[in-house]
């Protein structure tokens, strides 16, 4: 009888452990604004944020503000936006921030093959 209730009760508490750990990964539920073109395009530095995330699919304030070229508080406030919109995913791992380019949304996909022309149409 003792083994049973402690057999469960370590049970529950690798269970629970388990969860916690789990949570680390789960992306973060946001409720999604609304927002016009006009709203996302009126930053360089969000575009620039968009088309490096864009181009690279996933990377760390760090890496983002390096290749942005923006310092880490601008590059967490547009990131904070683009999050809002939808248009970019953050997933948490400990104390690290990844943010990642949703492809599946169809904005984004759209606002990508933009830069991809963009980038394409100075090689001619």
């Amino acid at each position: 009888m003792y083994r049973e209730s402690t057999h469960r009760l370590n049970e529950n508490n690798i269970e629970s452990s388990e969860d916690e750990l789990i949570q680390d990964y789960v992306e973060k539920d946001i409720d999604i604004i609304e927002f016009g073109i006009e709203d996302v395009l009126s930053s360089r530095g969000r575009i620039l944020i968009l088309k490096t995330l864009a181009e690279m699919e996933e990377l760390n304030i760090s890496a983002i503000a390096r290749v942005a070229n923006l310092n880490h508080s601008t590059t967490t406030q547009h990131l904070s936006f683009l999050t809002k919109i939808g248009l970019v995913q953050e997933k948490k791992f400990g104390r690290i921030k990844i943010f990642r380019y949703k492809t599946e949304n169809v904005r984004a996909r759209s606002l990508k093959k933009l830069f991809e022309i963009w980038k394409n149409e100075k090689k001619y």
